[in-house]
C-alpha cells in the first residue's frame, strides 16, 4: 500500500502540473468594456491634472 501512495502523490501532482499549465497559458479574455476604459482615462487625467498643485509654486 505505501509503494501504490508513493506512486499516486507524483502522478497527481503532475496531473496539477499539467491542469495549472493549460489554464496559465489560455489566451486572456478581450477587454471590451468601452466604458470602464473611457473612466480609467478620466481617472488617469485627473491624476495627472492633481499632481501639478502646490509643489510647482516658489516658496517664500
Amino acid at each position: 500500500m505505501a509503494a501504490l501512495a508513493w506512486l499516486i502523490i507524483p502522478v497527481a501532482a503532475a496531473l496539477a502540473a499539467m491542469v495549472w499549465a493549460g489554464w496559465a497559458a489560455r489566451t486572456p479574455r478581450a477587454t471590451g468594456d468601452p466604458a470602464s476604459l473611457a473612466e480609467h482615462e478620466r481617472f488617469r487625467a485627473a491624476m495627472e491634472r492633481s499632481t501639478a498643485g502646490p509643489a510647482d509654486r516658489p516658496r517664500g
